[in-house]
Protein backbone atom coordinates (compact mmCIF):
# COMPACT_ATOMS: atom_id res chain seq x y z
CA UNK A 1 0.00 0.00 0.00
CA UNK A 2 1.85 3.28 -1.45
CA UNK A 3 0.31 6.37 -0.31
CA UNK A 4 1.43 10.32 -1.54
CA UNK A 5 0.80 12.94 0.93
CA UNK A 6 0.89 16.09 -0.66
CA UNK A 7 1.50 19.20 1.39
CA UNK A 8 1.74 22.93 0.52
CA UNK A 9 4.30 24.98 -0.30
CA UNK A 10 3.05 28.33 0.03
CA UNK A 11 4.56 30.53 3.52
CA UNK A 12 2.05 33.58 3.09
CA UNK A 13 -0.94 34.79 4.40
CA UNK A 14 -2.53 36.27 1.91
CA UNK A 15 -1.16 40.61 2.29
CA UNK A 16 -1.01 40.30 6.64
CA UNK A 17 2.43 39.73 6.69
CA UNK A 18 2.23 36.88 8.50
CA UNK A 19 3.21 33.55 7.63
CA UNK A 20 1.16 30.45 6.85
CA UNK A 21 1.68 26.77 5.25
CA UNK A 22 0.35 23.34 6.22
CA UNK A 23 -1.28 22.88 9.75
CA UNK A 24 0.95 20.42 11.83
CA UNK A 25 -1.82 17.97 13.23
CA UNK A 26 -3.63 17.64 9.62
CA UNK A 27 -0.43 16.25 8.34
CA UNK A 28 0.96 14.40 11.62
CA UNK A 29 -2.38 12.35 12.75
CA UNK A 30 -2.98 11.01 9.25
CA UNK A 31 0.64 10.46 8.85
CA UNK A 32 0.99 7.59 11.57
CA UNK A 33 -2.55 6.45 10.83
CA UNK A 34 -1.36 5.51 7.43
CA UNK A 35 2.11 4.58 8.61
CA UNK A 36 0.93 2.05 11.14
CA UNK A 37 -1.37 0.55 8.90
CA UNK A 38 1.23 -0.71 7.11
CA UNK A 39 1.25 2.04 4.16
CA UNK A 40 4.44 3.07 2.71
CA UNK A 41 4.21 7.20 2.78
CA UNK A 42 6.11 9.52 0.24
CA UNK A 43 5.66 12.85 1.08
CA UNK A 44 5.55 15.28 -1.69
CA UNK A 45 5.17 19.46 -2.52
CA UNK A 46 5.23 21.80 -5.42
CA UNK A 47 8.56 22.81 -4.97
CA UNK A 48 9.88 20.01 -2.71
CA UNK A 49 12.50 19.80 -0.03
CA UNK A 50 11.08 21.28 3.53
CA UNK A 51 7.63 22.66 3.28
CA UNK A 52 6.15 25.51 4.82
CA UNK A 53 4.84 24.75 8.48
CA UNK A 54 2.05 27.21 9.89
CA UNK A 55 3.53 28.89 13.16
CA UNK A 56 0.25 28.57 14.64
CA UNK A 57 0.26 24.93 14.39
CA UNK A 58 3.12 24.60 16.61
CA UNK A 59 1.51 26.15 19.52
CA UNK A 60 1.25 24.70 22.41
CA UNK A 61 -2.25 24.54 22.66
CA UNK A 62 -2.58 23.20 19.06
CA UNK A 63 -0.20 20.15 20.18
CA UNK A 64 -1.65 16.71 20.23
CA UNK A 65 -0.60 13.09 20.57
CA UNK A 66 0.20 12.59 17.16
CA UNK A 67 2.29 16.15 16.80
CA UNK A 68 4.58 15.28 20.19
CA UNK A 69 5.27 11.73 18.18
CA UNK A 70 6.27 13.63 15.32
CA UNK A 71 8.66 16.26 17.10
CA UNK A 72 10.28 12.97 18.79
CA UNK A 73 10.33 11.01 15.78
CA UNK A 74 13.59 11.95 13.71
CA UNK A 75 13.31 9.65 10.84
CA UNK A 76 9.52 11.56 10.36
CA UNK A 77 11.53 14.67 10.70
CA UNK A 78 13.72 14.34 8.16
CA UNK A 79 11.73 12.94 5.51
CA UNK A 80 9.56 16.00 5.98
CA UNK A 81 12.52 17.98 5.57
CA UNK A 82 13.13 16.52 2.25
CA UNK A 83 9.65 16.03 0.55
CA UNK A 84 10.14 15.05 -3.24
CA UNK A 85 8.89 17.96 -6.07
CA UNK A 86 5.67 16.71 -7.51
CA UNK A 87 6.90 17.47 -10.94
CA UNK A 88 7.72 13.98 -12.37
CA UNK A 89 6.23 12.02 -9.70
CA UNK A 90 3.81 9.30 -11.39
CA UNK A 91 0.21 8.42 -10.26
CA UNK A 92 0.98 4.84 -11.25
CA UNK A 93 3.31 4.97 -8.43
CA UNK A 94 0.75 5.03 -5.27
CA UNK A 95 -2.65 3.63 -3.94
CA UNK A 96 -3.97 6.76 -2.91
CA UNK A 97 -3.70 10.67 -2.43
CA UNK A 98 -3.91 12.58 0.47
CA UNK A 99 -3.29 16.59 1.00
CA UNK A 100 -3.19 18.02 4.78
CA UNK A 101 -4.72 21.32 5.18
CA UNK A 102 -3.37 24.82 6.46
CA UNK A 103 -4.05 27.65 4.65
CA UNK A 104 -1.29 27.58 2.19
CA UNK A 105 -2.70 25.17 -0.40
CA UNK A 106 -5.72 27.94 -0.72
CA UNK A 107 -2.92 29.71 -2.56
CA UNK A 108 -0.37 26.97 -4.59
CA UNK A 109 -2.69 23.84 -4.69
CA UNK A 110 -5.41 25.58 -5.31
CA UNK A 111 -3.95 26.24 -9.20
CA UNK A 112 -0.53 24.12 -9.41
CA UNK A 113 -1.46 22.26 -12.91
CA UNK A 114 0.58 19.41 -11.64
CA UNK A 115 -0.83 18.70 -8.53
CA UNK A 116 -4.25 19.24 -9.99
CA UNK A 117 -3.46 16.48 -12.87
CA UNK A 118 -1.73 14.05 -10.15
CA UNK A 119 -5.27 14.11 -8.63
CA UNK A 120 -7.39 13.47 -12.05
CA UNK A 121 -4.98 10.80 -13.12
CA UNK A 122 -5.35 8.55 -8.98
CA UNK A 123 -9.00 9.40 -9.86
CA UNK A 124 -9.20 8.25 -13.18
CA UNK A 125 -7.02 5.14 -12.26
CA UNK A 126 -9.99 4.25 -9.77
CA UNK A 127 -7.58 5.27 -6.81
CA UNK A 128 -8.81 7.60 -3.73
CA UNK A 129 -8.21 10.45 -2.72
CA UNK A 130 -8.60 12.12 1.31
CA UNK A 131 -8.18 15.82 1.63
CA UNK A 132 -8.74 17.41 5.21
CA UNK A 133 -9.76 21.10 5.94
CA UNK A 134 -8.25 23.76 3.61
CA UNK A 135 -6.36 21.39 1.67
CA UNK A 136 -9.76 20.66 -0.36
CA UNK A 137 -8.43 23.61 -2.16
CA UNK A 138 -6.73 21.21 -4.05
CA UNK A 139 -9.52 19.37 -5.17
CA UNK A 140 -11.78 22.43 -6.08
CA UNK A 141 -9.92 23.04 -9.81
CA UNK A 142 -9.85 19.08 -11.11
CA UNK A 143 -11.79 17.46 -13.03
CA UNK A 144 -13.33 14.09 -13.26
CA UNK A 145 -12.93 11.83 -16.35
CA UNK A 146 -16.04 13.08 -18.19
CA UNK A 147 -14.55 17.00 -17.98
CA UNK A 148 -17.14 17.65 -14.82
CA UNK A 149 -15.46 19.63 -12.24
CA UNK A 150 -14.22 16.65 -9.77
CA UNK A 151 -16.46 17.33 -6.92
CA UNK A 152 -19.33 17.91 -8.50
CA UNK A 153 -22.37 16.23 -7.38
CA UNK A 154 -20.30 14.98 -4.42
CA UNK A 155 -21.24 14.72 -0.85
CA UNK A 156 -17.89 16.13 0.31
CA UNK A 157 -17.15 18.82 3.18
CA UNK A 158 -14.04 21.37 4.52
CA UNK A 159 -13.50 24.15 6.65
CA UNK A 160 -16.52 25.97 7.18
CA UNK A 161 -17.58 29.31 6.52
CA UNK A 162 -18.54 29.94 10.10
CA UNK A 163 -15.22 28.10 11.21
CA UNK A 164 -13.24 30.93 8.38
CA UNK A 165 -15.06 33.68 10.07
CA UNK A 166 -14.02 32.55 14.01
CA UNK A 167 -10.64 32.42 12.75
CA UNK A 168 -10.87 35.85 11.51
CA UNK A 169 -9.24 35.10 7.73
CA UNK A 170 -12.75 35.00 6.02
CA UNK A 171 -11.46 38.78 4.23
CA UNK A 172 -8.11 37.27 4.13
CA UNK A 173 -8.24 33.87 2.13
CA UNK A 174 -8.26 34.19 -1.95
CA UNK A 175 -11.96 32.54 -1.63
CA UNK A 176 -13.88 30.59 0.85
CA UNK A 177 -13.31 27.04 0.67
CA UNK A 178 -17.02 26.19 1.70
CA UNK A 179 -17.92 28.78 -1.23
CA UNK A 180 -15.75 27.38 -3.73
CA UNK A 181 -16.96 23.81 -2.84
CA UNK A 182 -20.55 24.75 -3.63
CA UNK A 183 -19.76 26.81 -6.93
CA UNK A 184 -18.24 23.81 -8.40
CA UNK A 185 -20.92 21.91 -7.46
CA UNK A 186 -20.46 20.22 -4.14
CA UNK A 187 -22.90 18.57 -1.80
CA UNK A 188 -21.29 20.49 1.12
CA UNK A 189 -21.76 18.92 4.16
CA UNK A 190 -20.75 20.01 7.48
CA UNK A 191 -20.81 19.08 11.27
CA UNK A 192 -20.95 21.55 14.36
CA UNK A 193 -17.37 23.94 14.36
CA UNK A 194 -14.44 22.47 15.19
CA UNK A 195 -16.05 18.78 15.54
CA UNK A 196 -15.14 16.11 13.75
CA UNK A 197 -16.46 15.07 10.41
CA UNK A 198 -16.20 13.33 7.18
CA UNK A 199 -17.52 12.44 4.15
CA UNK A 200 -17.17 9.29 1.77
CA UNK A 201 -18.61 9.89 -1.71
CA UNK A 202 -17.21 7.49 -4.71
CA UNK A 203 -13.56 7.64 -4.40
CA UNK A 204 -13.44 10.80 -2.56
CA UNK A 205 -12.80 10.92 1.42
CA UNK A 206 -12.90 14.21 2.67
CA UNK A 207 -12.23 15.92 5.95
CA UNK A 208 -13.73 19.14 7.66
CA UNK A 209 -11.10 20.78 10.08
CA UNK A 210 -8.18 19.48 12.30
CA UNK A 211 -10.24 17.15 14.59
CA UNK A 212 -11.44 15.18 11.21
CA UNK A 213 -7.72 14.71 9.92
CA UNK A 214 -7.49 10.45 12.02
CA UNK A 215 -10.67 9.99 10.95
CA UNK A 216 -10.65 10.77 7.35
CA UNK A 217 -7.03 9.55 6.96
CA UNK A 218 -8.98 6.06 8.30
CA UNK A 219 -11.79 6.42 5.71
CA UNK A 220 -8.96 6.95 2.65
CA UNK A 221 -7.27 4.04 3.98
CA UNK A 222 -11.26 1.79 4.13
CA UNK A 223 -11.37 3.14 0.10
CA UNK A 224 -8.27 1.37 -0.95
CA UNK A 225 -9.18 -2.19 0.91
CA UNK A 226 -12.60 -2.03 1.27
CA UNK A 227 -13.02 -5.25 2.14
CA UNK A 228 -10.88 -4.48 5.49
CA UNK A 229 -13.17 -1.90 6.98
CA UNK A 230 -11.97 1.40 8.91
CA UNK A 231 -9.67 0.68 11.08
CA UNK A 232 -10.06 1.25 14.61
Amino acid sequence: MRILIVLTSHDRLGDTGEKTGFWLEEFAAPYYTLKDAGAAVTLASPRGGEPPLDPKSALPDNQTEATRRFQADAAARAQLAATKPLAGLSAGDYDALFYPGGHGPMWDLAVDPVSIALVEAVIAAGKPVGAVCHALAALTNARAPDGSYLVSGRRVTGFSNEEERAVRLDGVVPFLLEDRLRERGGLYRRGPAWAPHVEVDGLLATGQNPASSIPVARALLALIAPEKGVPS
